[in-house]
């Protein structure tokens, strides 16, 4: 396996303190590590728990340096943000593993009630759910589909009965029947002196640059789910900015420049 050769050169130790950034990533890349190195010599694969794109990011920098083992990221539908990471033996390919990581459970509920993301969420982790047990929630007008690890779903069939003062009624359903609602998005067209951060940013959230300037430097704006105290950070089209209290928007496109010189870009910001 590739990881023993690169192990002459860089020990675990040396490996996980260079790749991390905090000691949550170090906990988390020397768990994966683990995992990695049971898919090889064991020959059975392994799954991670739900991995925030951040931490898809790190997972995938290890697995880079260890020699890009197979594996595969996977959340249940193309889309989804959170996945997990899938670990294969060399041997298998993605189509041949036939196992079920990811379950999806139905939560219904009386059409005059409203429930968002946040009271789904808040309902789970006050029932003790780890937050790294459950992917993404898609939500609709009177349902919640949820995207969990298939060992917490029996558990949640049986005890998740409410959120809040809400009355659920939950059920499995397949993949195949997963409800994806569609993301509206709102197209700004704009130009910018500069694809820097702050300027990009505070076009695509209609702010001004100064404002979002101080966003940045408060730590409140990340750049494809890393965050950054950058605001001359170079930005690039299809580069997903988020911004805490504004939600997120993407580079969809830069164009060529205008009459002025400035830099066309288009922006999707996700409403």
């Amino acid at each position: 396996m590739s990881y023993i050769c690169y192990n002459l050169t860089m020990n675990r130790l040396e490996l996980l303190n260079k790749l991390s950034h905090t000691p949550e990533e170090r906990l988390l890349l020397g768990r994966t590590w683990d995992q990695i190195q049971a898919a090889g010599q064991r020959s059975v694969p392994q799954v991670t728990h739900f991995l925030s794109p951040d931490e898809q990011n790190a997972v995938g920098s290890l697995l880079h340096a260890l020699g890009d083992s197979p594996h595969k990221f996977w959340g249940g539908y193309e889309e989804a943000q959170r996945k997990v990471c899938v670990l294969l033996p060399d041997w298998m390919e993605w189509e041949d593993f036939d196992e079920a990581p990811i379950a999806v459970l139905r939560a219904t509920w009386y059409a005059g009630d409203s429930l968002t993301h946040r009271d789904i969420l808040g309902s789970l982790m006050g029932q003790g759910i780890k937050r790294e047990t459950v992917g993404d929630l898609l939500v609709a007008p009177s349902s919640c589909d949820l995207l969990v690890l298939s060992e917490v779903a029996p558990w949640l069939l049986q005890n998740f009965t409410s959120a809040g003062r809400t009355k659920l009624s939950v059920s499995q359903v397949g993949l195949e029947q997963l409800h994806i609602p569609v993301q509206e998005v709102k197209r700004i067209h704009d130009t910018v002196a500069t694809l820097r951060l702050d300027a990009v940013a505070a076009a695509g959230f209609s702010v001004s640059r100064a404002k979002m300037a101080d966003y940045i430097r408060a730590g409140r704006v990340s750049v494809n789910w890393k965050e950054t105290e950058r605001t001359d950070l170079a930005v690039k089209a299809g580069d997903v900015i988020s911004c805490r209290g504004l939600g997120r928007c993407r580079l969809a496109e830069t164009g060529g420049l205008s009459k002025k010189g400035r830099v066309n870009i288009e922006v999707e910001r996700y409403l």
